[in-house]
């Protein structure tokens, strides 16, 4: 299991059954990767986020995943409080198999847990070049989800307009000066770098989901469900931007836009 709060705690090859402490709890924004393989002959496992460790009354269980394979397989999700479960949530769709590995990454929102598999193999070759679907206008969402390198320098992130040169939005997160770098490229040269930000949010072999939210007169930047970044347009021709470009030191996942 992997806990990817800056990468602060990562337990490898744990006996099973497992139980350990996250220290501070889980809070907004924070990941849990837990990488693995389905023996042969399974009919089931679970991975539970529990509220202590008491057996005798049973501590509450805030999220219980519980994939079956017995028929076609489902996953179950519920929550157990007072000794008493829930309703049963039950997803049909079956993204593990037995005697394969697999890769599970548990995002912590405000309101819900939310969970995807990642694919061992990505679709997505870098550096990646797409055209959207439609040019940018406010309102459009672009979610980009990765892996960064082990021994990553930087990655970049831009969105371009389609009839010349121009880079609308250039986002640089450069892991080992720890810079989260943001400019565009307009007319032959680049602007004025802009940097400043609370806290880097990201780190070597880290999974990170990006979210970028084109407003009327910015870009709201969302990294792992928590708002990072704000990012003023300096191309102000939105219709015009219709090009996605990734690079630089990381294992794409997905790209999506809305």
């Amino acid at each position: 299991m992997m806990s990817l709060d800056n990468f602060q705690k990562t337990i490898q090859n744990p006996s099973i059954p497992y139980a350990g402490t996250i220290i501070g709890g889980l809070l907004p924004g924070e990941l849990v990767v837990i990488r693995g393989s389905v023996p042969e002959g399974a009919e089931r496992f679970q991975i539970d986020f529990q509220c202590g460790n008491s057996t005798k009354p049973r501590a509450d269980v805030a999220f219980h995943f519980n994939p079956r394979f017995k028929k076609s397989g489902c996953i179950v999700c519920n929550t157990l409080q007072n000794e008493r479960w829930g309703w049963e949530e039950i997803t049909h769709a079956m993204p593990f198999g037995k005697g394969k590995p697999f890769e599970i990454v548990f995002m912590v929102l405000h309101d819900k847990f939310q969970q995807e598999e990642v694919p061992d193999a990505s679709q997505f070759v870098v550096p990646y070049i797409a055209r959207l679907h439609s040019p940018l206008e406010p309102g459009r969402t672009i979610v980009v989800k990765g892996e960064i390198n082990e021994k990553a320098n930087g990655f970049a992130i831009n969105l371009k307009a389609s009839d010349s040169d121009d880079i609308a939005l250039h986002l640089n997160p450069r892991i080992r000066d720890k810079a989260f770098v943001r400019n565009s490229y307009l007319e032959g040269s680049w602007g004025e770098e802009e940097k400043q930000i609370p806290h880097f949010p990201f780190s070597p072999g880290m999974y990170f989901e990006l979210i970028i939210l084109c407003k009327a007169h910015h870009y709201n930047v969302a990294i792992n469900g928590v708002h990072a970044i704000e990012y003023k347009h300096r191309f102000k021709q939105l219709g015009k931007i219709s090009i996605l470009e990734i690079h630089g030191d990381l294992r794409l996942l997905d790209v999506r836009s809305w």
